[in-house]
């Protein structure tokens, strides 16, 4: 018996204790305890694998399986998880501190998982517990979000496990390989159940429309673990899947492209998920080791830099109440350290050298190159530019660089906190950056023999970002985001979806309504008609039918009258012949 301990599990046991607790407590039990799992998760032995018999049933849970794709998304998840934990330890909520750590404890379960079962039950604990950071956020919008976020998860896990039935129904166990064939249902609908989750359009929307309303804190949890869990899922069950190409270059150049028209914050960097997952999605179409290390390398960088900007954004909504980003200017001054992290972290993800962007994005590019996919290389390059200008240059020259007059309040000071967590992924990203083998060891397909430093990449990226640059400015006026609503895929079925519901909420409300005045009617005759059974006597065939009407019954005097005077001869002849005479 393996002494490991699932981290998952700890990380959930830590949320339950941290709403249980006092608010004094919790604050320390959110900072520390998620360390724990992280212990856990760095301590796990390489090639330990646990089961357990499901109640008597003979099927074997395989819930804790370490290789070495299993590890290193297990290291940043936990990693994660203790960031997002110092982040928001001064929330009040008991609610949010157990669905964070429990949110967080879930993506673990899912990627120690070897059988369908325990995969599709943490799964759906996924999504459940992501549900309720949204819904925390008490707002008309949150809950609207919410709901909708739920329809779209059941639909996708739904999928799954459709997909999941066919294949243990097949005969093909509980372990999570594929049958080898062509692509048949189950292939499509458990590829199409994890597109779900992977935001690959057009099931997008979802993220861009719940991200934004989710908590502060929330949010910074919500970025890192959903899509990325379906990063692990693809590369597990669907590496060398020629579609994802197709589908993660559209992403990428998908989302960049709706992050320059977007106004709020947290819906473009809602959009540059959507981005940046299209990089890691094409890797697992490409489906070499290299592009395979490439798309899990570039997961585990897209979790530090993306929860970096959540935190950053989430820390001027929190000290200003404004999310719109032409509302914003002159941040750099207000708020020097966030603006310090802000820009680690968008160097970070527009993959500029000595960050942590550019030692594993440039993977995935390099690795579509040499395996001939020269077309998937052209068009990562350009999604890159993309990202360089909705992020660093948008969003950094606009809300901190501008020196405009702007109605900004400083409604609330940061806690500190959030200071930590803010200055601590900042390092991560710029030491990762700096020393890419620290990453590198740990990636899963083979040693890795790419070498980011070369003068080659150097310059390729330098020019990238000069050619991005100068059009930026020479069109600045222009650059500024609108105000008005860019409208996504979730369009085309929110809009007839709704049209649908109000016909058919009509339609069952005129039927009700028909139903309940029909009833009543029948209730009225019934007791009309059982209040006195003399009534029917009245009712004659083929007539009109009278109420009950006592006269109708009533004998005449006549009928007693000859009844007393049928007795009283009666009587009289009876006396008369008894006499004797």
């Amino acid at each position: 018996m393996s002494n490991a301990w699932h981290p998952g599990i700890i990380l959930i046991l830590v949320g339950l204790i941290a709403a249980i607790v006092p608010k004094a407590l919790r604050r320390v039990v959110l900072a520390i305890g998620p360390f724990a799992a992280l212990a856990a998760a760095l301590s796990m032995p390489m090639g330990t694998d646990l089961s357990m018999e499901f109640f008597g049933t003979g099927y074997i849970l395989d819930y804790f399986h370490v290789d070495g794709l299993s590890y290193v998304f297990c290291m940043i998840f936990a990693l994660m998880a203790c960031i997002g934990g110092i982040y928001s330890c001064h929330n009040d909520s008991r609610i949010e501190a157990f669905a964070s750590l429990a949110y967080a404890g879930c993506a673990l379960g899912v990627t120690l998982a070897k059988d369908w079962m325990t995969f599709i039950a943490f799964w759906e604990g996924l999504a459940v517990t992501s549900l309720f950071l949204i819904w925390c956020h008490h707002t008309p919008a949150s809950r609207r979000a919410g709901y909708r976020y739920l329809m779209v998860h059941m639909l996708g896990g739904n999928l799954l496990l459709y997909g999941i039935f066919l294949e243990v129904g097949a005969g093909n166990g509980l372990v999570m390989n594929l049958s080898a064939g062509a692509h048949n249902l189950p292939f499509w609908a458990i590829l199409i159940g994890i597109a779900v989750n992977a935001a690959i359009p057009p099931v997008n929307a979802w993220l861009v429309d719940a991200y934004p309303e989710g908590t502060i804190t929330g949010s910074v949890f919500l970025s890192s673990f959903t899509t990325k869990v379906a990063v692990y899922a693809l590369i597990r069950i669907f590496a060398g899947t020629d579609f994802l190409m197709a589908a993660g270059c559209f992403m990428a150049l998908y989302g960049a492209l709706y992050a320059i028209m977007e106004n709020d914050m947290r819906r473009l960097l809602g959009y540059h998920i959507i981005s940046q997952v299209g990089f890691m999605v094409a890797g697992v179409g490409v489906g070499t080791a290299m592009a395979l290390n490439g798309a899990a390398a570039h997961a585990f960088s897209h979790i530090l830099y993306k929860s970096l900007l959540f935190m950053c954004a989430g820390a001027i909504i929190y000290a200003t109440g404004i999310r719109k980003i032409n509302q914003l200017s002159g941040m750099a001054k207000r708020m020097p350290f966030v603006a310090l992290c802000f820009f680690v972290a968008a160097f970070s993800i527009s993959g500029v050298p000595l960050f942590n962007g550019f030692i594993s994005k440039t993977i995935t590019i390099a690795a579509a190159a040499e395996a001939g996919y020269d077309w998937v290389y052209t068009l990562l390059e350009l999604a890159s530019v993309g990202t360089f200008l909705s992020i660093t240059l948008k969003m950094g020259y606009f809300i901190f660089l501008r020196n405009e007059e702007k109605d900004i309040v400083m409604k609330h000071k940061l806690p500190k906190n959030m200071y930590v967590a803010m200055g601590l992924g900042a390092c991560l990203c710029f030491l990762y950056g700096v020393y890419p083998d620290l990453l590198y060891r740990f990636l899963p397909f083979g040693a890795v023999t790419y070498e980011p430093f070369t003068a080659a990449h150097l310059l390729s990226y330098v020019e990238i970002l000069v050619v991005t640059m100068v059009p930026f400015m020479m069109f600045l006026p222009r650059m500024e985001p609108h105000t008005a609503l860019s409208l996504d895929t979730d369009w085309f079925y929110r809009k007839p979806f709704a049209a649908i519901m109000n016909f058919v909420s009509g339609l069952m409300c005129a039927l009700c309504k028909g139903l309940g005045d029909a009833w009543g009617i029948a209730n009225d005759k019934f007791m009309d008609l059982t209040s006195n059974p003399m009534d029917f006597l009245d009712a004659r065939p083929f007539r009109k039918r009278t109420h009950y009407n006592p006269e109708n019954y009533r004998t005449s005097i006549a009928d007693p009258m000859m009844i007393i005077l049928t007795v009283l001869v009666s009587c009289a002849a009876y006396f008369i012949t008894s006499l004797r005479f």
